[in-house]
């Protein structure tokens, strides 16, 4: 690591030695803005939306993990969004934001934060969560992180899986296998995103749970997967690390070391393939708001399921989400519809094909336009 980044105050790469804080919240702050288009956008993400809470998602996930035994969190986000994650964590505690000098998916980005918190902290555990994802039930979020220190304690890679309550075919699944202590229970397979019917065995057989790409680890013990599985991305990482540089609490990793690195998911680079790996299953009200009809389930509706947020009137409509973000929405005899009206635009589709809003998204970057990227003044 270069001089830059240990400062004056001692911290080493912008995380301050806390030997006592045990846990090390780590905030993933990617996404392209696609699936909730036209309110998130590329230079919008979701993880800045509020999403019908008083603060930004991003924000939120902080909040969760806090507390004794916690450490200030490390955020790792894209170079493009340093002033989005600054500005939402004014006032806020924020150990470092790592800068990443191009989307290289999760694995190297955990790998970046993990080398930050060995080097402070060698026994310490990393907590890491992705950016926009609600939980209602934070009690029982938190009750699940403790149960799992034990697990992480002794070197296991442990996940947290989502007890499922439809047979939803939107996320990956976890299949559970013997139990580890009272809590846990070693990972017998990872499952891809299932048919309908497989989704429908799934459900019925018990022992699958929805994979929400949460875990709890050591930091020393994730790196040391890495380096078995995917030796080339644990070496570029190193050499990133200690080629990176900090100003603050900003910290960049090694730009030509860091492009080297191949893109790779943590699930395909060092869980599908690790031995030691555990799932502690939880029950806490959890959706990754990945659609306009997951959004719309998550909100408060009104006695005809409708969800009406800023300036829309409604009438006789059944199911319906209307959501402005600027002009007046007037919704009549609408039933299971998506309307959403942002400064710019307006998206209007049934709630059943709210993942499609893609398609739109992939004409617009087809035609060059701006609106994917940022909001188009008229």
């Amino acid at each position: 690591m270069t001089e830059s980044s240990a400062s004056e105050d001692g911290e080493m790469g912008g995380a301050t030695r806390a030997i006592g804080a045990d846990i090390w919240p780590v905030i993933l702050s990617g996404g392209s803005g696609t699936r909730l288009w036209p309110l998130s956008r590329t230079e919008r993400p979701k993880q800045m939306l509020t999403l019908g809470q008083d603060q930004p998602m991003i924000l939120a996930t902080a909040a969760r993990a806090v507390g004794a035994g916690y450490h200030d969190p490390i955020v790792v986000a894209g170079e493009a969004h340093r002033e989005l994650v600054e500005k939402a964590f004014e006032g806020a505690p924020l150990s470092a934001l790592i800068l990443e000098p191009a989307a290289r998916n999760t694995a190297p980005a955990i790998a970046m934060a993990a080398h930050h918190v060995a080097a402070a902290d060698p026994e310490g555990q990393i907590l890491v969560m992705p950016s926009d994802h609600l939980i209602r039930d934070e009690a029982a979020f938190r009750r699940a992180v403790d149960s799992a220190r034990e697990l992480a304690t002794d070197g296991w890679l442990v996940t947290f899986g989502i007890q499922p309550d439809h047979p939803e075919t939107g996320y990956g699944y976890i299949e559970a296998g013997e139990p580890l202590g009272a809590a846990g229970r070693r990972v017998a397979t990872f499952r891809e995103k299932p048919d309908r019917e497989t989704a429908e065995d799934f459900l019925r057989s018990g022992g699958f749970y929805w994979n929400a790409g949460i875990f709890l680890m050591k930091a020393r013990a994730y790196l040391d997967a890495l380096a078995a599985h995917e030796p080339r991305i644990a070496s570029a990482c190193v050499e990133a690390f200690e080629a990176s540089g900090a100003a603050g609490k900003v910290v960049r990793p090694g730009y030509d070391a860091f492009f080297r690195c191949a893109s790779q998911s943590i699930d395909y680079a060092v869980m599908e393939p690790a031995e030691k790996k555990a799932v502690v299953p939880v029950d806490m009200g959890w959706s990754d708001i990945g659609s306009f009809a997951a959004l719309h389930e998550v909100l408060a509706q009104d006695e005809d399921g409708n969800v009406a947020v800023g300036d829309a009137l409604v009438e006789d409509c059944r199911g319906s989400l209307l959501w402005s973000d600027g002009p007046l929405i007037g919704a009549v005899g609408l039933d299971n519809l998506v309307v959403v009206a942002a400064e710019d635009c307006v998206v209007v589709l049934p709630r059943e094909r709210a993942q499609d809003v893609k398609a739109i998204v992939e004409k617009l970057k087809a035609a060059g336009r701006s609106e994917t990227e940022r909001v188009t003044p008229r």
